[in-house]
């Protein structure tokens, strides 16, 4: 079975999620935690950074990477459009999309948990202590807003991320107006990787994540509940119940990730 070694909230691990449930293929989760889980996955790929797939002896880093080693490797429901144009549109909304929704993105999320501490407990997993529940959420704004400043997340920058988010939401969903996918009349991998990297802007309804059923459909408030665009939202959440699959309590594909093991 194929291995996805993950952080549930990552939306790039996101993206390869959906990836691997359009294309039917099992896969199971592993979980890598922040620090020690980041030294053992380097020992095992050379790699630190999430998703990382298994499959068989092959690592594959990136998700892009990952995305084109599956059409590869398992050619059924392809990702990658055959007709010249469709692929080069494809592929330019997918690498944009990485660029700009995935960077963005945790801005303005960053933003929304600063703000509501109920909003910033219920990102983390299930499995997670209440007392850790409680510490982190009475951690204090302005701590955090400080922190924010020491990675890059100062409040002039997330300020410019939401409304870089709110063109590029505009301009999908003006693309959407009248099809019923990005690049034409079938799904694509740049649908997966918009609905994936859209993950953290608004959550999915959907039993999806194994994160506390209290985070689904909410996000952040300037792009989640701006009515401006429900159609890109309700866009997304139909390709969520078309091809991702819910998740299931119990081992195997879609169950709750398994923590990486230290040896």
């Amino acid at each position: 079975m194929l291995e996805l070694y993950q952080w549930e909230l990552s939306q790039y691990s996101e993206k390869v999620r959906l990836i691997l449930d359009f294309k039917g293929l099992d896969y199971r989760k592993i979980e890598v935690a922040p620090g020690i889980g980041q030294v053992e996955l380097f020992r095992l790929t050379g790699q630190r950074q999430v998703p990382v797939l298994k499959d068989g002896n092959k690592y594959i880093a990136d998700s892009t990477e990952i995305a084109k080693y599956l059409d590869l490797e398992y050619p059924e429901r392809p990702l990658i459009p055959k007709d010249p144009k469709q692929k080069g549109l494809c592929l330019l909304i997918e690498e944009w999309a990485d660029e700009s929704i995935g960077i963005k993105g945790r801005k303005a999320l960053f933003s929304a948990i600063s703000q509501d501490q109920n909003f910033r407990k219920s990102l983390l997993p299930t499995s997670t202590p209440d007392v850790l529940k409680t510490l982190v959420g009475g951690v204090p704004s302005d701590l955090l807003t400080a922190l924010g400043f020491g990675v890059g997340y100062s409040p002039d920058a997330i300020k410019s991320a939401i409304a870089d988010l709110k063109q590029d939401l505009e301009a999908l969903t003006l693309l959407l107006t009248d099809s019923p996918y990005l690049t034409g009349d079938e799904p694509t991998l740049a649908d997966l990787a918009v609905a994936g990297l859209s993950m953290i802007l608004k959550f999915p309804e959907g039993s999806y994540l194994d994160l506390p059923a209290s985070i689904r459909g909410k996000g952040v408030p300037a792009l989640a509940h701006n009515p401006n665009y429900e159609l890109f939202f309700t866009w997304r959440d139909r390709l969520y119940t078309q091809f991702r699959k819910p998740l299931i309590p119990t081992a195997g594909s879609g169950s709750a990730p398994t923590a990486i093991q230290i040896d």
